[in-house]
């Protein structure tokens, strides 16, 4: 695993409670993929170095992060098969709903999908795609710990773990409203 970032005394929100509490937003984006001949985008798998990656991300989101409540993925293979890998490495498995929205998403989609999140999800998992995942970072995080935000504008690559806190409900959920906590690229 490369260099995370954390803050300092920030208090573990993996269990939020329901309206105003704070709440865990982690996002992954899928692991590195394929580009075979003839295959339509949707279709692709992951690659050599994504089926290594995808168990790492799975990996550092049980151990660091805990199980979501709540999984949004992309239908696209890469990311049905990146959280797929990365679930196998759970104690649990949490719900996951497989959202065509998220497929070539921007990050206002990404907002609006996210504002939609029943209010007893605490933490809540968006398994997509770039662009979209890493303008969706750039929009609602406010602030962040360390320099967790200018590697953001640099890079968010395949396999990337973002997590950001906010507080409130899920339907408050707008630019600037959370805080970047942790990034991290697992690598299997």
């Amino acid at each position: 695993m490369r260099h995370r970032d954390r803050a300092p005394g920030v208090e573990d929100v993996r269990d939020a409670g329901p309206q105003g509490a704070a709440r865990r937003l982690v996002i992954l984006r899928h692991a590195k993929s394929a580009w075979p001949d003839g295959v339509p985008d949707h279709d692709r798998p992951l690659g050599p170095r994504g089926l290594r990656d995808a168990p790492a991300a799975g990996r550092l989101l049980a151990g660091s992060f805990g199980v979501p409540d709540l999984v949004l993925c992309s239908p696209a293979r890469r990311a049905r098969d990146t959280w797929d890998l990365a679930a196998a490495e759970m104690d649990r498995v949490p719900p996951v709903r497989h959202d065509p929205r998220l497929y070539a998403a921007d990050a206002r989609d990404l907002l609006d999908i996210a504002r939609e999140v029943p209010p007893d999800v605490g933490t809540l998992l968006l398994v997509g795609h770039n662009p979209g995942l890493e303008e969706l970072l750039l929009l609602v995080a406010g602030a962040a710990v360390g320099d967790a935000l200018e590697r953001v504008r640099t890079k968010f690559p395949t396999s990337a773990v973002a997590v950001l806190r906010l507080q409130g409900p899920w339907s408050g959920l707008g630019p600037g409203a959370a805080l970047l906590t942790d990034l991290a690229v697992p690598r299997g």
